[in-house]
């Protein structure tokens, strides 16, 4: 089986991206606040505010697309 490295990236980035916008709304609103510093702790720019909600999905989509790519590439490189 061949993974599209690129669409599954994508992929994780869009969703990493609608997960960060969720916490950033969340965490305005103080709704699962355990979820929210977890998410303060593990990123460096998401804060609960307008400005670390974007931040914070733009360091998520970056990441995520990044360690996704390598990983499906590592993936289709071991599935040869």
């Amino acid at each position: 089986m061949h993974l599209d490295a690129l669409a599954l990236a994508g992929a994780a980035a869009a969703v990493s991206t609608v997960v960060m916008l969720l916490l950033g709304v969340f965490g305005a609103i103080g709704v699962y606040e355990g979820a929210v510093a977890m998410m303060e702790q593990w990123h460096l720019l998401f804060e609960p505010t307008v400005v670390g909600t974007v931040a914070g999905m733009v360091e998520a989509a970056v990441s995520s697309f990044v360690f996704v790519y390598a990983f499906a590439w590592l993936y289709n490189i071991f599935a040869r």
